[in-house]
């Protein structure tokens, strides 16, 4: 009888286990909700990134629209990048300093992504005079940028400098973009697919670059609730 009693209770302390797993996962994530990035106005940046003309802008920033050149000496503008997650950064091919960096993380941000659609990069020269086709196509090679997945760009100064400026807030200097100008910095930006800042990362930094490779995967999981 108590062989048969042992055996009959199997399934009932099976059911109550699976019952009790369960429900801690479930009391769990009731306690710990999803990791949502933030969307960046201009009120929300250090003001010192932030043209005084947009630091009142309190939502429904957007990058601006853009016509540039990449590497293969074709047209890039905003729409290449409708409906794409996507990294921007600013450098330029002669950089010895923090460039070769900010290039070998995006280079691992590329490998990782590599086979996603829905993720592209953007690298604008900050010296795009001297960043000419030839310039970038060489330095696209050198660095195994994946066309059609990595744009590097060149094209008017005042126009990349703008984007850094009143669109990415990416540089603390000011400046017109005039031939004094000059602007030098780390920084990744993680924008959305709706052309909205949703972060940003040291591009040095791989704890950084391993962090906005969890957001890009935060931000796709948004897209696809």
């Amino acid at each position: 009888m108590e062989v048969n009693y042992f055996k009959k209770s199997i399934p009932t302390v099976l059911a109550m286990l699976v019952f009790s797993v369960v429900g801690v996962y479930v009391f769990y994530r009731l306690l710990t909700p999803e990791k949502k990035l933030p969307i960046y106005s201009p009120i929300d940046v250090n003001p010192r990134l932030v043209d005084a003309s947009l630091q009142h802008v309190k939502k429904n920033h957007k990058i601006a629209n853009f016509s540039l050149i990449d590497q293969n000496g074709k047209q890039v503008t905003q729409e290449i990048f409708n409906d794409k997650i996507y990294v921007a950064d600013f450098f330029f091919t002669r950089c010895g300093t923090i460039c070769p960096i900010m290039t070998t993380n995006m280079a691992v941000i590329q490998k990782e992504f590599l086979n996603d659609t829905d993720v592209l990069l953007l690298s604008h020269s900050v010296t795009p005079v001297m960043d000419s086709v030839p310039v970038l196509k060489s330095y696209a090679q050198s660095n195994g940028v994946v066309d059609a997945k990595w744009f590097l760009v060149t094209g008017e100064k005042k126009e990349i400098y703008n984007l850094a400026r009143k669109s990415y807030f990416a540089v603390l200097d000011e400046g017109d973009g005039g031939a004094q100008d000059f602007i030098h910095t780390e920084q990744f930006i993680l924008v959305d697919k709706k052309k909205r800042i949703r972060g940003y990362y040291d591009g040095t930094d791989s704890k950084d670059i391993n962090r906005l490779i969890r957001d890009v995967l935060i931000l796709k999981k948004e897209y696809n609730k």
